[in-house]
Protein backbone atom coordinates (compact mmCIF):
# COMPACT_ATOMS: atom_id res chain seq x y z
CA UNK A 1 0.00 0.00 0.00
CA UNK A 2 2.36 2.42 0.77
CA UNK A 3 4.91 2.24 -2.40
CA UNK A 4 1.62 2.21 -4.41
CA UNK A 5 0.29 5.01 -2.34
CA UNK A 6 3.56 6.90 -3.24
CA UNK A 7 3.72 5.93 -7.15
CA UNK A 8 0.05 7.11 -7.07
CA UNK A 9 0.99 10.30 -5.66
CA UNK A 10 3.84 11.20 -7.76
CA UNK A 11 2.30 10.33 -11.40
CA UNK A 12 -0.83 12.05 -10.66
CA UNK A 13 0.69 15.18 -8.83
CA UNK A 14 2.87 15.60 -12.37
CA UNK A 15 0.07 15.26 -14.88
CA UNK A 16 -1.96 17.92 -12.66
CA UNK A 17 1.14 20.54 -12.41
CA UNK A 18 1.29 20.00 -15.93
CA UNK A 19 -2.70 20.67 -16.75
CA UNK A 20 -2.62 23.79 -14.14
CA UNK A 21 0.46 25.30 -14.99
CA UNK A 22 -0.80 28.14 -17.32
CA UNK A 23 -3.81 28.67 -15.26
CA UNK A 24 -1.83 29.11 -12.40
CA UNK A 25 0.90 31.14 -13.59
CA UNK A 26 -2.06 33.69 -14.28
CA UNK A 27 -3.67 33.27 -10.99
CA UNK A 28 -0.08 33.85 -9.26
CA UNK A 29 0.26 37.45 -11.21
CA UNK A 30 -3.97 38.15 -10.12
CA UNK A 31 -3.21 37.90 -6.31
CA UNK A 32 0.47 39.79 -7.05
CA UNK A 33 -1.05 42.24 -9.03
CA UNK A 34 -2.95 43.27 -6.10
CA UNK A 35 -0.42 44.22 -3.82
CA UNK A 36 3.31 43.51 -5.32
CA UNK A 37 3.94 40.90 -2.77
CA UNK A 38 4.69 37.11 -2.84
CA UNK A 39 1.99 35.34 -4.14
CA UNK A 40 3.45 32.12 -2.61
CA UNK A 41 2.54 31.87 0.93
CA UNK A 42 4.31 29.66 3.14
CA UNK A 43 2.99 28.04 6.64
CA UNK A 44 5.09 26.13 9.15
CA UNK A 45 2.88 22.99 9.61
CA UNK A 46 3.26 19.61 11.42
CA UNK A 47 3.39 16.09 8.99
CA UNK A 48 3.93 12.56 9.82
CA UNK A 49 6.32 11.66 12.69
CA UNK A 50 5.89 15.18 14.06
CA UNK A 51 8.09 16.61 11.71
CA UNK A 52 8.09 19.98 10.52
CA UNK A 53 7.35 21.26 6.76
CA UNK A 54 6.65 24.34 5.02
CA UNK A 55 2.98 23.88 3.43
CA UNK A 56 2.69 25.97 -0.05
CA UNK A 57 -0.44 27.77 -0.91
CA UNK A 58 -1.15 30.71 -3.17
CA UNK A 59 -1.85 33.72 -1.15
CA UNK A 60 -5.19 35.03 -0.43
CA UNK A 61 -4.87 37.15 2.33
CA UNK A 62 -3.94 40.71 2.33
CA UNK A 63 -0.22 41.27 3.97
CA UNK A 64 -0.37 43.45 6.94
CA UNK A 65 2.60 44.45 9.61
CA UNK A 66 0.16 43.44 12.52
CA UNK A 67 1.24 39.68 14.32
CA UNK A 68 -1.30 37.59 14.04
CA UNK A 69 -2.74 35.08 16.39
CA UNK A 70 -5.30 33.72 14.99
CA UNK A 71 -4.77 30.17 13.13
CA UNK A 72 -9.03 29.52 12.10
CA UNK A 73 -10.41 31.97 9.61
CA UNK A 74 -13.38 32.81 9.19
CA UNK A 75 -15.49 33.76 5.51
CA UNK A 76 -16.17 37.51 6.54
CA UNK A 77 -12.50 37.68 7.60
CA UNK A 78 -11.37 41.18 6.48
CA UNK A 79 -7.58 40.13 5.46
CA UNK A 80 -9.17 38.23 2.58
CA UNK A 81 -8.70 39.73 -0.91
CA UNK A 82 -11.18 39.66 -3.20
CA UNK A 83 -8.91 37.11 -5.71
CA UNK A 84 -8.43 35.26 -2.49
CA UNK A 85 -12.49 34.95 -1.93
CA UNK A 86 -12.61 33.29 -5.32
CA UNK A 87 -9.05 30.89 -4.76
CA UNK A 88 -10.33 29.72 -1.17
CA UNK A 89 -14.30 28.46 -2.26
CA UNK A 90 -12.60 26.80 -4.83
CA UNK A 91 -9.84 24.98 -3.50
CA UNK A 92 -7.25 27.33 -6.27
CA UNK A 93 -5.42 27.91 -3.10
CA UNK A 94 -4.08 24.10 -2.40
CA UNK A 95 -2.76 23.94 -5.66
CA UNK A 96 1.08 24.56 -4.49
CA UNK A 97 0.85 21.33 -2.52
CA UNK A 98 1.51 19.57 -5.58
CA UNK A 99 4.80 20.33 -4.64
CA UNK A 100 4.58 19.50 -1.23
CA UNK A 101 3.66 15.68 -2.41
CA UNK A 102 6.37 15.58 -5.04
CA UNK A 103 8.85 16.48 -1.84
CA UNK A 104 7.26 13.21 -0.54
CA UNK A 105 5.77 15.83 2.41
CA UNK A 106 2.10 15.54 2.03
CA UNK A 107 -0.27 12.98 -0.04
CA UNK A 108 -3.36 13.74 -2.22
CA UNK A 109 -5.39 12.15 0.71
CA UNK A 110 -5.26 12.56 4.53
CA UNK A 111 -5.41 13.97 7.30
CA UNK A 112 -5.15 17.87 7.02
CA UNK A 113 -1.78 19.04 8.16
CA UNK A 114 -1.89 21.52 11.20
CA UNK A 115 0.09 24.30 12.45
CA UNK A 116 2.50 23.90 15.61
CA UNK A 117 0.81 24.92 18.03
CA UNK A 118 -2.42 23.29 17.21
CA UNK A 119 -0.41 19.92 17.01
CA UNK A 120 0.71 20.97 20.87
CA UNK A 121 -2.97 21.10 21.81
CA UNK A 122 -3.30 17.43 20.76
CA UNK A 123 -4.40 14.76 22.90
CA UNK A 124 -2.72 11.33 23.39
CA UNK A 125 -5.33 9.82 20.89
CA UNK A 126 -5.05 12.68 18.18
CA UNK A 127 -0.95 12.57 18.15
CA UNK A 128 -1.97 9.12 15.99
CA UNK A 129 -2.93 11.72 13.01
CA UNK A 130 0.61 12.19 12.38
CA UNK A 131 1.30 8.16 11.72
CA UNK A 132 -0.02 8.69 8.02
CA UNK A 133 1.36 11.73 5.87
CA UNK A 134 -0.55 14.38 6.09
CA UNK A 135 -3.19 15.15 2.71
CA UNK A 136 -4.49 17.70 0.21
CA UNK A 137 -7.90 16.43 1.06
CA UNK A 138 -10.18 14.16 3.27
CA UNK A 139 -13.24 13.37 4.64
CA UNK A 140 -13.13 15.82 7.19
CA UNK A 141 -12.13 18.78 4.59
CA UNK A 142 -15.21 17.72 2.51
CA UNK A 143 -17.81 17.70 4.98
CA UNK A 144 -16.18 21.14 6.88
CA UNK A 145 -15.20 22.68 3.53
CA UNK A 146 -17.63 25.40 5.16
CA UNK A 147 -15.27 26.22 7.96
CA UNK A 148 -14.88 29.41 7.34
CA UNK A 149 -18.78 30.23 7.06
CA UNK A 150 -19.15 28.14 10.25
CA UNK A 151 -17.02 30.20 12.20
CA UNK A 152 -18.56 33.83 9.89
CA UNK A 153 -19.48 35.46 13.03
CA UNK A 154 -17.23 34.22 15.88
CA UNK A 155 -15.58 36.83 18.58
CA UNK A 156 -13.41 33.91 18.83
CA UNK A 157 -12.25 32.10 15.91
CA UNK A 158 -9.50 29.99 17.80
CA UNK A 159 -11.49 29.01 20.95
CA UNK A 160 -14.85 27.92 18.15
CA UNK A 161 -12.55 26.02 16.11
CA UNK A 162 -11.61 24.00 18.70
CA UNK A 163 -14.71 23.53 20.27
CA UNK A 164 -17.38 22.96 17.40
CA UNK A 165 -14.62 22.01 14.36
CA UNK A 166 -11.59 20.16 15.44
CA UNK A 167 -12.94 17.34 17.34
CA UNK A 168 -14.79 16.14 14.48
CA UNK A 169 -12.16 16.94 11.88
CA UNK A 170 -9.60 14.70 14.42
CA UNK A 171 -12.86 11.89 14.66
CA UNK A 172 -12.76 11.67 11.20
CA UNK A 173 -8.99 11.71 10.52
CA UNK A 174 -8.84 9.13 12.98
CA UNK A 175 -11.24 6.74 11.40
CA UNK A 176 -9.11 7.00 7.71
CA UNK A 177 -5.94 6.32 9.60
CA UNK A 178 -7.54 2.97 10.97
CA UNK A 179 -9.06 2.28 7.86
CA UNK A 180 -7.30 3.74 4.45
CA UNK A 181 -6.32 2.11 1.40
CA UNK A 182 -6.64 2.85 -2.21
CA UNK A 183 -9.61 2.17 -3.24
CA UNK A 184 -10.71 4.85 -0.17
CA UNK A 185 -8.38 7.29 -1.32
CA UNK A 186 -9.32 7.65 -5.21
CA UNK A 187 -13.08 7.78 -3.43
CA UNK A 188 -12.14 10.85 -1.68
CA UNK A 189 -10.47 12.53 -4.51
CA UNK A 190 -13.39 11.70 -6.32
CA UNK A 191 -15.67 13.05 -3.51
CA UNK A 192 -13.78 16.12 -3.53
CA UNK A 193 -14.29 16.64 -7.25
CA UNK A 194 -18.30 16.33 -6.77
CA UNK A 195 -18.39 18.24 -3.79
CA UNK A 196 -17.56 21.60 -5.77
CA UNK A 197 -21.04 21.02 -7.46
CA UNK A 198 -23.00 19.04 -5.07
CA UNK A 199 -21.94 19.45 -1.34
CA UNK A 200 -25.06 17.43 -0.07
CA UNK A 201 -24.62 14.49 -1.93
CA UNK A 202 -21.03 14.42 -0.98
CA UNK A 203 -22.27 15.07 2.86
CA UNK A 204 -25.03 12.06 2.64
CA UNK A 205 -22.74 9.66 0.86
CA UNK A 206 -19.79 10.81 4.33
CA UNK A 207 -22.58 10.49 6.75
CA UNK A 208 -23.71 6.66 5.93
CA UNK A 209 -20.42 6.14 5.74
CA UNK A 210 -19.12 7.29 9.10
CA UNK A 211 -22.94 6.93 10.64
CA UNK A 212 -22.60 3.03 9.91
CA UNK A 213 -18.96 2.68 11.51
CA UNK A 214 -20.13 4.55 14.64
CA UNK A 215 -23.82 5.52 15.26
CA UNK A 216 -23.76 7.06 18.37
CA UNK A 217 -20.66 9.12 17.90
CA UNK A 218 -21.07 10.41 14.42
CA UNK A 219 -25.34 10.71 14.59
CA UNK A 220 -24.58 14.21 16.59
CA UNK A 221 -22.57 15.25 13.95
CA UNK A 222 -25.42 14.37 11.12
CA UNK A 223 -28.38 15.26 12.77
CA UNK A 224 -31.16 16.81 10.76
CA UNK A 225 -30.34 20.46 11.65
CA UNK A 226 -26.34 20.15 11.43
CA UNK A 227 -25.88 22.14 14.46
CA UNK A 228 -23.01 21.82 15.92
CA UNK A 229 -22.22 21.85 19.87
CA UNK A 230 -18.66 22.21 21.93
CA UNK A 231 -17.45 18.67 22.67
CA UNK A 232 -13.98 17.78 23.74
CA UNK A 233 -11.57 16.36 21.11
CA UNK A 234 -10.90 12.61 20.99
CA UNK A 235 -9.02 11.05 23.94
CA UNK A 236 -10.19 13.84 26.43
CA UNK A 237 -13.05 14.42 28.51
CA UNK A 238 -12.76 17.97 29.30
CA UNK A 239 -13.76 20.89 26.92
CA UNK A 240 -10.63 23.34 25.45
CA UNK A 241 -10.64 26.74 27.15
CA UNK A 242 -8.86 29.90 26.55
CA UNK A 243 -5.99 29.48 29.17
CA UNK A 244 -4.94 25.84 26.66
CA UNK A 245 -5.08 28.22 23.82
CA UNK A 246 -3.05 31.44 25.27
CA UNK A 247 -0.57 28.60 26.45
CA UNK A 248 -0.12 27.23 22.90
CA UNK A 249 0.01 30.48 21.27
CA UNK A 250 2.35 32.04 23.50
CA UNK A 251 -0.19 34.68 24.62
CA UNK A 252 0.42 36.39 27.92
Amino acid sequence: MKITKILFDYFFSIILITIFFIPLITILFLVYKGDSKNPIYKSLRVKKNFKNFNLYKIRSMIITDTPNKVKSTSFNDPRISNVGKFIRKYKIDEIPQLLNILKNEMSFVGPRPNVLEEVSLYTSKEKDLLKVRPGITDYASIIFSDEAEILKNSQNPNLDYNLLIRPWKSLIGLYYVENNNLIMDIEILLLTIVSLVDKDFTTKYISKKLLKYDHNTFSLLFNPTRSLKPMPPPGSSVLVNQEQLDSAYGIN
